[in-house]
This record gives C-alpha cells, sequence and structure tokens, in this order.
C-alpha cells in the first residue's frame, strides 16, 4: 500500500512539474513559433488596424497605423467626423485636448516615453535581451478556469512627474496554446495611480502569416478589431503635427 501511494505521489509531482519544467524562453521560443514565427515578425514594418472601442457606454470606431521605426497615429469617428486623435512622428508626439479639440504637442517627458515604448513592438518578446529587457518565469496561474505562465517583463524605467518609475508588466500565457491571454500592469499615475489593470486578450486569427488577437478589453473599455492591413504604405505626413491649424 506504501509503495502504491508512493508511485502515486511521484506521478502527480510529475504532472505538477511539468508545467514549471518550462523556461521563460521555451515558452516565448514557442509562442512566436506558434504565431507565425520570429523571422515573419521581425520582418514586420508596419500595421494597419481598424475597429470599434467600446467606453462609457459609447462605441467609437477606429484607426490606428503603427510603424516599427516607432511612428503611430490614431484616428477616430466622432459624429460621422473622422479626426487623428493622437500621433507620433518619430520627433513630436501630440494629441487633442478633450475640452478644445485643438491638436497639442505632448511635454518631454510624455514624447521621451513614448520613445522608449517603441521598444514593446510588435511585442517586447521579440529580441528582448537586446532591448535591454529582462524576463522571469514567475509561476504558474489559473484564471477564469485556464492554466496559465506568468511572465514578468523588466523594461526599461520611464519617467513620471519627473522621477524614475519602473516600468514592470505580467503576461500571463495559455499553457495549451502559449499565447499571452493577459497582460497586467500598474497604473503609475493620476488617482488610480499604485492600482492594478488587466487587459484580457482573445480571438488570435491570422493575418497573412501572423496571428493577432482581435479582441482586447478591460474593466474600463474594450477593443473589437475588425481589419488588420501589414506592412501599409503611408505617408509622412500622416503622423505630422497640423501646423497653422
Amino acid at each position: 500500500m506504501n509503495a502504491l501511494k508512493s508511485i502515486l505521489v511521484a506521478i502527480i509531482l510529475a504532472i505538477s512539474s511539468s508545467f514549471y519544467a518550462q523556461t521563460a524562453d521555451e515558452i516565448i521560443n514557442n509562442y512566436f513559433e506558434n504565431t507565425g514565427g520570429k523571422e515573419n515578425w521581425e520582418k514586420l514594418e508596419g500595421i494597419t488596424m481598424k475597429g470599434v472601442m467600446k467606453m462609457q457606454g459609447k462605441e467609437i470606431p477606429f484607426e490606428q497605423v503603427m510603424m516599427k521605426d516607432g511612428r503611430q497615429v490614431t484616428t477616430i469617428e466622432l459624429q460621422g467626423n473622422k479626426i487623428v486623435w493622437a500621433a507620433y512622428d518619430g520627433e513630436i508626439s501630440w494629441s487633442r485636448n478633450q475640452m478644445t479639440m485643438e491638436a497639442e504637442k505632448n511635454d518631454i517627458e510624455t514624447t521621451e516615453n513614448i520613445k522608449k515604448q517603441i521598444k514593446d513592438w510588435p511585442s517586447p518578446f521579440l529580441n528582448y535581451k537586446e532591448k535591454g529587457y529582462t524576463v522571469e518565469l514567475v509561476g504558474n496561474e489559473t484564471i477564469n478556469g485556464t492554466d496559465t505562465f506568468k511572465i514578468k517583463v523588466i523594461k526599461k524605467p520611464i519617467t513620471i512627474n519627473g522621477e524614475s518609475q519602473p516600468n514592470i508588466s505580467h503576461y500571463y500565457f495559455d499553457t495549451e496554446n502559449f499565447v499571452p491571454i493577459i497582460v497586467e500592469e500598474e497604473i503609475q499615475d493620476g488617482p488610480m495611480k499604485g492600482q492594478k489593470i488587466k487587459m484580457f486578450i482573445s480571438n488570435y486569427q491570422k493575418v497573412e502569416n501572423l496571428y493577432f488577437p482581435f479582441s482586447q478589453s478591460s474593466e474600463f473599455q474594450s477593443m473589437d478589431f475588425k481589419e488588420f492591413h501589414l506592412n501599409p504604405e503611408v505617408e509622412k505626413t500622416l503622423f505630422s503635427f497640423p501646423e497653422g491649424k
């Protein structure tokens, strides 16, 4: 009886430890392999994404363009009118004032933080060591009945109100498909400073030779993507601050 009990315990331990046998790098490598291959991700030069954002009971159609060199622009549709809401042209970042709807350049601190975030595209895990990031497999957690690997990503610090702040995210990878299904980050400014927010990621679909999540949601908003276009040809002026307007 004792021998049988020992065998059962050994089997249970073997099954349990199989989850932890994975290293962070193995999980990341599986992720890229399952979503199109690392080489194809490295060849990606840009993305245009179209969808609908839902927040505060409103549905807002949007379009985002993100380029490998960091240039980005977000256009939204309000009352049938398309408005460039925010952009970064590689040097200047700007956004609309919600009260006046006028375009305003961001301060130096905000722009410098945007420059640091460029490394996250198209994934913070792509060549993360070259970016100066550190990753750590924290362990396993079951989220809404799904077993996950929890990976901690330590990035370069950002500056908030003149002070350097840690820049840490936690990614929860589905243990079956090796894709992130949750991203957890800490709010670092404003009235909710210190609180953690989770972004749930789902509905991975193939676009050409890569897989993208078509749904993202948090307690504050959700985004449902309708279209992805890879390596778009865009005019440089699309990202430019509207001087004189």
